[in-house]
């Protein structure tokens, strides 16, 4: 019997989402073709369910989002942008990016929204190279006397390249909470770039704004990034932007992490990055409940070399992604969705303080955004790696990462991260994030790293956990669970 029949079989007519008959038509569809790859479509469902989803850069995206990347957008190619193609044929898609752009724009009140980048990494790359156009590649022609590289001989474009490298970047280091692409030595941000990354205080934990200036007229980057992977505060972006003023720098905010808190009105005024920034990137997926991909705003200024992404770094557009990008957009642009993200924060700030209750170390002693950082190691006497694995086990999916100046680096890691975005989605409050809390400690609390292993890997990557600790945890958070869950209307059994 196929999935469609066993719904309808089940579910009466006036229950019947027709979100989920489309989606469980699709899969009888795909197992037909591959049955292989629909088993695992339904399994990662169900793992869904089963685990309580912690990890802070993911979420779950509407149907309406999903469904609207499974169709034949995807055949099309579409490099330029809207009314300025290479191929023919692009009206729809012209309509479709135009839109996504919109609903960007509305949200956030910026002069311009370009919506082609596949991911928040690549967002940063088109908005890296775009201020290198604008900015050192003016400078270098007003210099030779040209008004466009169209116009360049050959040694006049070589002047040109060499001064478009080794420009500074300056961006918050990835031990202390910065994302690879804001200059991690390994990260190709590090390698056309002079990485001169700045760190939190090693009291507070936090950005010491007055250090940050001190350190950044030193250095004098051309471009200055704010913005975190793993940063539990806001970030004021009016002393960001008095920094960058104060050394000519271009201010680049990268909100991947928080952008559905600021489309949600949570970050508002000095902490609502695109009054303050030139250009902003982002992701649409983590806070902002979107697909995978990215986004990049900007100032009128940089809308030309913006939508030069491709053929700069950047492939074809992906236009069914662009069409689910434009339905999240719109769903971010609402009431319901600024309840959303004040929840979000509600719900991580009530995490945090639940956990430094029961004597956990979290990084900066508590969180202004949607995600937390637990010092395992000092918490529990164990790495963020066994940390991870422990939880895993006992139906958490968290992710290890490190904590400022971690001496355990980053595979191994001191930390933990989480983040409340996804479980704010299935309708957890603040008497769950409690539970949670509890049960979380119980877990680590019990995890050891067992004796007699020879292998360094092996000891540094492995911890047990009590089988009737780790027994009665999944009990409990299959109970919870039981309460919210993950899309109702769809029925696989």
């Amino acid at each position: 019997m196929s999935l469609l029949e066993k719904y309808f079989h089940k579910v009466p007519p006036e229950k019947r989402s027709l979100a989920a008959i489309a989606y469980l038509a699709s899969l009888d569809h795909i197992r037909k073709e591959h049955p292989l790859i629909a088993q695992k479509i339904i399994d990662e469902l169900h793992d869904q369910r089963k685990y309580l989803k912690l990890i802070a850069s993911e979420n779950y995206s509407s149907l309406a989002v999903q469904l609207a990347m499974g169709n034949l957008l995807t055949d099309k190619y579409a490099e330029g942008f809207p009314d300025r193609r290479f191929y023919a044929g692009c009206e729809n898609i012209d309509a479709i990016e135009g839109n996504a752009a919109s609903e960007a724009k509305a949200i956030f009140g910026c002069d311009y929204a370009y919506v082609q980048p596949h991911s928040g990494a690549d967002a940063n790359l088109v908005a890296y190279w775009a201020i290198l156009l604008h900015r050192v590649q003016s400078k270098e022609l007003e210099k030779i006397g040209q008004k466009s590289i169209d116009a360049l001989s050959f040694e006049d474009y070589e002047k040109i390249r060499k001064a478009l490298v080794s420009q500074k970047l300056m961006g918050l280091s990835l031990s202390s909470g910065g994302h690879l692409t804001h200059g991690y030595r390994h990260n190709v941000s590090a390698k056309f770039f002079q990485s001169v990354s700045y760190d939190v205080d090693k009291e507070t934990e936090m950005i010491n704004y007055a250090e940050l200036q001190k350190k950044a007229r030193e250095e004098k980057p051309l471009i200055l990034v704010a913005g975190y992977s793993a940063y539990p505060r806001k970030i004021n972006f009016a002393y960001m932007r008095e920094i960058a003023d104060d050394v000519g720098a271009v201010l680049l905010v990268d909100m991947a992490h928080f952008a559905g808190l600021v489309a949600g009105k949570v970050f508002k005024g000095e902490y609502n990055p695109v009054p303050y920034a030139d250009i902003v990137t982002s992701t649409t997926h983590k806070t902002l409940r979107g697909p995978r991909g990215g986004l990049v705003l900007c100032r009128e200024e940089y809308r030309e070399v913006v939508n030069k992404g491709c053929p700069i770094v950047l492939g074809g557009p992906l236009p069914h992604v662009m069409a689910a990008k434009a339905v999240a957009f719109k769903e971010a642009n609402t009431p319901d969705f600024h309840k959303y993200a004040h929840q979000v924060v509600e719900n991580a700030r009530t995490l945090a303080d639940e956990l430094m209750q029961l004597g956990v170390k979290v990084t900066t002693n508590g969180t202004e955004n949607h995600l937390i950082v637990m010092d395992v190691s000092k918490s529990f006497g164990i790495n963020g790696r066994q940390a991870e694995t422990v939880l895993r086990e006992a139906f958490f999916t968290v992710n290890r990462n490190t904590v400022p100046f971690d001496q355990n680096g980053p595979w191994y890691t001191s930390g933990v991260r989480m983040g409340t975005a996804a479980l704010t989605t299935l309708g957890m409050k603040a008497g769950e994030m409690k539970r949670i809390a509890r049960l979380v400690v119980k877990v680590l609390q019990s995890a050891k790293v067992p004796g007699g292993l020879d292998e360094l890997e092996t000891k540094k990557s492995s911890a047990r956990v009590d089988q009737s600790v780790l027994h009665d945890v999944q009990n409990e958070v299959k109970d919870l669970l039981k309460g919210f869950p993950l899309y109702p209307e769809i029925e696989t059994a």
